[in-house]
């Protein structure tokens, strides 16, 4: 294979990927922009493997050394993958993502040793020369962001996951004095040994400089994610995707190879975007989260200082009623409905509520679930009508008109405390839920979501509390209408 026609490749898969992210930023492309990044993948895997071999072939003349190893990965990690994305639920598909993000980040340190090791075998240099100055630069920019990746996600995996008892894994920020600090040193510290790795003199190696800088880099990973909190892990997954990407693209510069470049540019510039987004939906810092230094449940202590407050309460039936003689019925999926499966029963429901003339929309806020699009492909998993689901900028003048707001499951994306200047949320988009005519709220008890904030919402006359698993409650409401 020449290298024409590796470059064509590389271009043709590069193209595929850009499709890919454009078809995904819709839930009706989505499956569309899925296809062209598996063509890609596997465009650029295919002429990778092709490349290898014939690189191979002209540095040893050997046909067959090593292939073994290689095909053996292939089908493995395939396997794996394929058995991994076949069981995961929903509600884990965010620390699935996490899990994903670790194993790039890995990727990209043990390609950056693989490269410092034997570099005339990546084409770097001839045998015996010494690295070029810029290209380590490049394997130590791609070596500690991966290293921070790898160990930052495994960290991210434990807390979404909320299954293991070890404390770095739980959800509640693990702080202590001093942290900030500790992490400059670190950081500082990485970054000078990188440095005399860069300007070593000689053809051999620094590997005392770099193995330390690599271990530091891990430990950092570490300290920047256990200080935050469960309201801010969406925000985390994001974050960790462009670092994923930003790694992948360091990594490409050392081995000269486009098709890392520009996939490894396009996670990093995309995601990097996603958290822009995120951080603005969720009121956070921009910088603060790129930087680690954020996190923490605000509002828990407070939220735990306050007496027992009553709430008016009723039943399904209490509620499909409401919903009958409505005109115009918005529907605000949260957590709580994928934790309940109950996307196929609230489709039955909105179908229901259509026979009987009233009209059925679904209000999305950015963060709704425990990742952006979660409750989207929630309700494409269900058939929910596009036309149906609206986001939070195009929905939220309409709640002043709506009959019912049926709230199923969410708890900081409605909440008007963010509506106070002194609230720790204070300035963070919601749903404006609170405009409807009536409320019909439906959570498992009246414990506060991830903010640590007690919901005014709850609390007001208009809102009708229905307590209860997500599907049951949607399940008798669908017998009620009938």
């Amino acid at each position: 294979m020449s290298m024409n026609l590796v470059t064509l490749l590389y271009l043709v898969a590069s193209v595929c990927f850009i499709q890919a992210l454009k078809g995904l930023s819709h839930p009706s492309t989505a499956r569309r922009g899925n296809v062209f990044g598996m063509i890609g993948m596997a465009i650029a895997t295919f002429t990778t493997i092709a490349l290898i071999i014939k690189l191979k072939s002209e540095y040893t003349g050997s046909g067959g050394l090593g292939y073994g190893l290689l095909a053996g990965g292939i089908l493995v990690g395939g396997l794996i993958g394929a058995v991994m994305a076949k069981r995961v639920e929903m509600t884990k598909m965010p620390e699935l993502v996490a899990a994903m993000h670790s194993l790039i980040g890995l990727s990209a340190v043990f390609i950056a040793i693989a490269a410092v090791a034997e570099p005339f075998a990546f084409q770097i240099v001839a045998r015996g020369e010494p690295i070029p100055f810029g290209n380590r630069l490049e394997l130590f920019i791609g070596t500690f962001v991966g290293a921070i990746t790898f160990s930052g996600s495994v960290i991210a995996f434990g807390k979404l996951s909320g299954g293991y008892k070890f404390r770095l894994f739980q959800g509640a920020p693990v702080v202590f004095r001093g942290q900030h600090i500790v992490n400059l040193i670190l950081a500082l510290v990485m970054i000078a040994l990188g440095l005399v790795f860069c300007f070593a003199p000689g053809a051999e190696p620094a590997w005392t400089p770099f193995l330390i800088m690599a271990a530091i880099a891990f430990i950092l990973g570490v300290l920047i994610i256990i200080p935050i909190g469960g309201a801010d892990m969406p925000v985390v997954v994001s974050m960790l995707n462009s670092y994923s990407g930003w790694a992948a693209a360091g990594i490409g510069f050392s081995l000269n190879n486009a098709m890392l470049i520009i996939a490894g540019s396009l996670v990093g510039s995309s995601g990097a975007i996603l958290s822009y987004i995120m951080c603005k939906a969720m009121n956070r810092s921009f910088i603060n989260v790129i930087m680690g230094g954020f996190g923490g449940d605000a509002g828990a202590a407070a939220a735990g200082d306050q007496a027992p407050r009553n709430v008016k309460s009723g039943s399904a039936e209490d509620a499909a009623f409401l919903m009958m003689n409505a005109d115009t019925v918005l529907i605000v999926p949260g957590y709580g409905l994928a934790v309940a499966r109950a996307q196929h029963a609230l489709k039955e429901l909105t179908d229901k509520l259509t026979e009987h003339g009233v009209t059925v929309k679904y209000a999305i806020h950015p963060v709704a679930g425990r990742m952006p699009g979660h409750m989207n492909v929630l309700l494409a998993e269900a058939e929910v009508s596009y036309d149906q689901v609206f986001e939070m900028e195009d929905i939220n003048s309409e709640f002043a008109q709506a009959d019912v707001a049926l709230v199923l499951g969410a708890n900081d994306v409605v909440n008007p405390a963010a509506k106070d200047p002194k609230s720790p949320i204070a300035g963070m988009p919601i749903l404006e839920a609170q405009r409807a005519k009536t409320v019909i709220v439906n959570k498992r008890s009246m414990a506060v979501g991830y903010a640590g904030l007690d919901n005014e919402l709850f609390y007001m006359d208009k809102t009708m509390m229905v307590f209860g698993d997500a599907k049951k409650v949607i399940e008798d409401m669908v017998k009620a209408v009938d």
